[in-house]
């Protein structure tokens, strides 16, 4: 198994969640262990304009509120999970975001 992290704009999330839970991949019963997690984070990715720069006193410097999607995923649902998020997070910036793929040893389920 697999963990994908994205890191993306908060123009994009939506479309991002939607293009993932939308995808073939997804509705695949033999790979239904997707687990979808988003977050907004303090990150550092370029503004798109002012409204999403902030300055942090914690952290004594410019930050947006980006968002940040977990996803874990069987090995071979990563290129087209990887695809999608890839797509429909695009800002048309240079780096509009980051995706990073891990692997995961052990994955449990709580009963």
């Amino acid at each position: 198994m697999k963990e994908i992290k994205a890191y993306v704009h908060a123009s994009r999330i939506a479309d991002v969640i939607a293009g993932l839970k939308g995808s073939t991949v997804w509705g695949n019963p033999d790979h239904d262990e997707h687990n979808l997690a988003v977050y907004v984070v303090k990150g550092s990715l370029v503004p798109l304009d002012d409204a999403e720069r902030h300055y942090s006193l914690e952290l004594g410097e410019e930050i947006i509120n980006e968002y940040k999607v977990e996803l874990h995923c069987h090995d071979e649902d990563v290129p087209a999970l990887v695809d999608v998020i890839r797509r429909t997070a695009r800002t048309g910036s240079a780096v509009a975001g980051w995706i990073y793929v891990m692997d995961i040893a052990s994955a449990e389920p709580i009963r």
